[in-house]
């Protein structure tokens, strides 16, 4: 008789507050069929409105990340449907999902997030400041408002941001001393920064479960809509390959993408600006260029040997993006659950 055939192996991984990210769900989709897994793809958001809710396998709507029964409810998804991979895509839940990360190992899902720790490095831009000074990395002076008002030194024009500010909110480029104090009263929690000429850039870095950079895609930002790259192109940068790789090892983040903004200015000189302990908005041009972290991440989950190269990409290849539609025929769809 004939050996039977081995059954594909079966995952499940939920995305919290997926919203806009259909290009990462389908580039997961793509890395399951691929490596042959029989793969589940679940969404939860808190509108059922969301597109990339739409084209999960299952949706769920949840409460507000704030609200304290959002833990809660993620943990009941995670049981009910067996998930053993738990993506976050957005700010807003990153603190709470890495403390609560031991309560769904408990239950058999791993959480792909950096420790409490460096989330609170990450998302406070004082203490990445302080982070980046500290370990020698370049970035621009930051001061604070107070500060900078006070300061005889300052050279305009200088940069206003939130320091627990994301997708670019609340930002304002100032001239001068009337301008910083009148756009400091407008913006909560600013803080005032050095103003970089210069190249803008994002990195994808790639950290895998045993917190080793493995890859590094420098991608320039063309043009940027709402905070999210636009038009992007990936470029092979050495410098800012080897300078992204030890900063985010020095830090510990990962496993899983951790995003780095910098700018390289005229002196072709490396100056960190922020870094995001999560996927990117403009990670699918990485991952089209050839740096496959989704198959990579699905084969060290289920103990898989991965075949990476620090330099797992094309060069020059731009993303040029734009609006696509999603249609729901069916709105009250019963895979949607409170």
């Amino acid at each position: 008789m004939p050996k039977a055939k081995n059954r594909a192996e079966s995952l499940s991984v939920l995305f919290a507050c997926i919203g806009r990210r259909v290009s990462l769900l389908n580039s997961f989709r793509r890395a399951a069929k691929q490596l042959k897994i029989n793969a589940s793809f679940f969404g939860t958001d808190t509108t059922q409105l969301s597109p990339a809710l739409q084209l999960c396998d299952k949706g769920f709507l949840v409460k507000p990340v704030t609200h304290p029964g959002y833990i809660r409810q993620l943990l009941s998804i995670v049981k009910a449907n067996k998930v053993k991979l738990l993506i976050p895509t957005v700010d807003l839940d990153l603190k709470i999902l890495a403390r609560n990360k031991p309560k769904f190992a408990a239950v058999g899902c791993c959480v792909l997030i950096s420790a409490p720790d460096v989330i609170d490095i990450c998302q406070d831009k004082r203490k990445t400041y302080r982070f980046l000074l500290k370990n020698g990395f370049d970035t621009p002076v930051t001061l604070s408002v107070a500060a900078a008002l006070s300061s005889r030194k300052l050279n305009w024009p200088c940069f206003l941001k939130p320091w627990d500010g994301y997708a670019s909110r609340g930002n304002a480029v100032v001239k001068n001393r009337k301008e910083l104090a009148f756009f400091a009263k407008r913006i909560p929690n600013a803080i005032c920064q050095e103003f970089i000429e210069g190249t803008e850039y994002t990195c994808d870095v790639y950290v895998d479960f045993n917190m080793k950079a493995r890859c590094v895609v420098p991608r320039k930002r063309i043009e940027v809509r709402a905070g999210e790259v636009s038009k992007g192109q990936v470029i092979q940068h050495p410098d800012i390959c080897g300078k992204a790789a030890k900063l985010v090892e020095t830090l510990g983040a990962g496993p899983g993408v951790i995003t780095l903004q910098l700018f390289l200015n005229d002196d072709d000189k490396v100056k960190f600006i922020e870094i995001n302990p999560r996927f990117g908005g403009g990670v699918p041009l990485s991952i089209k260029a050839g740096a496959n972290f989704p198959k990579w991440i699905l084969q060290s989950l289920l103990g898989r040997r991965t075949n990476i190269r620090f330099d797992s990409f094309k060069d020059n290849l731009i993303m040029l993006r734009y609006d696509d539609e999603v249609w729901v025929r069916n709105f009250k769809s019963k895979e949607y659950k409170r």
